[in-house]
């Protein structure tokens, strides 16, 4: 079974790194408070992960769902120094199901000028899964933020007060660590909700860069070793006990028009995105999400995400921030 990594907060105030199971078991691994300071063991050591959680040994077990209900998840990773954890993704890399593939197409064919959009998607449907040892098409990519916008399950996903539209984006998140020799270290793969102002980017693409300087949420647990490549869940909107949207959604590299190779080529090849020590976690896009349903989110609306590799699923509410007033001080 593939080891899940999660952080919690014992009911002391003490944080813990949990070896989990896909059956729902979980035990504390000894001599290590984090994720990340795990992943830089392994690192050092030259161990894969689940080598170092054998070397270090595991104790006691942790009732995951008990520390979940009492607020004591956190997200399954971070780094000491928020300014090098860096949150990015990319888009335009999924087919999605075989009618919006067919219309999409239909679409490019009928066109006379097609948006540029159209044109990167298409671009990855040509050349985004490379033969093994070339360079395939590059994607979207775009910044999100560093540590200090990446939030746990349970905690409130906040808005700006400027915003135009909060909305879900269910996707994959892949998790990494740079090591001191400036190679990047998968650490895995989490749930995410790439929280987005859809209504902002929709105006003008090239608003596309604020519309993505938003909060993101990660899922429970990093899922280590490969992901599966048939990804299958379902993403909804409560409205308090009603759902006012549902739709499945789906991603792995068979729903994709990019390999994840490809797409952690295309990142990780800037120099900037390798500097030792620093945190990446790289969201790999989604076809589905519920402002394509003309869905328009309220705050205290609570979003939710489960996929089937995940053991737990991910729930975040929503919450617009106050106005702020910002002035720029002469020195």
């Amino acid at each position: 079974m593939s080891l899940r990594l999660i952080q919690i907060v014992t009911p002391e105030g003490e944080r813990r790194v949990l070896a989990a199971q896909a059956d729902g078991s979980a035990h504390v691994i000894s001599g290590v408070n984090s994720t990340y300071e795990l992943a830089r063991k392994a690192i050092a050591a030259g161990k894969s992960l689940s080598d170092q959680v054998a070397a270090l040994g595991t104790g006691e077990a942790v009732d995951v769902a008990v520390a979940l209900a009492e607020g004591r998840v956190l997200a399954p990773i971070d780094h000491p120094d928020a300014a090098h954890l860096h949150v990015t993704g990319t888009g335009l890399t999924h087919l999605g199901s075989a009618e919006g593939r067919d219309k999409m197409h239909k679409a490019a064919a009928a066109a006379e000028t097609q948006t540029d959009s159209m044109r990167m998607f298409l671009m990855g449907v040509k050349g985004g899964k490379p033969e093994a040892g070339t360079v395939g098409a590059q994607p979207e990519w775009f910044y999100k933020g560093n540590g200090s916008t990446l939030v746990g399950p349970g905690a409130e996903l906040q808005s700006p007060a400027f915003a135009e539209d909060g909305g879900e984006e269910p996707e994959m998140a892949g998790i990494y660590v740079i090591g001191d020799d400036g190679a990047p270290y998968r650490i895995g793969y989490a749930l995410a909700n790439e929280f987005s102002d859809h209504v902002t980017e929709k105006q003008n693409y090239l608003w596309l860069a604020h519309s993505k300087l938003r909060p993101a949420s990660l899922g429970v647990e990093i899922l280590t070793g490969d992901l599966p490549r048939d990804v299958r869940g379902t993403s909804r909107i409560w409205r308090g006990n009603e759902i006012i949207w549902e739709k499945p959604f789906i991603s792995g590299e068979d729903n994709m028009s990019h390999s994840l190779d490809n797409l952690e080529h295309h990142h990780f090849k800037y120099d900037l995105f390798r500097q030792p020590g620093d945190v990446h976690v790289h969201c790999f896009g989604t076809a589905t999400a519920s402002f394509a349903d003309g869905i328009q989110t309220k705050d205290g609306d609570v979003f939710e995400i489960i996929a089937e590799p995940y053991v737990y699923g991910l729930r975040n509410p929503l919450k617009t921030n106050a106005e702020q007033t910002v002035a720029v001080k002469a020195l």
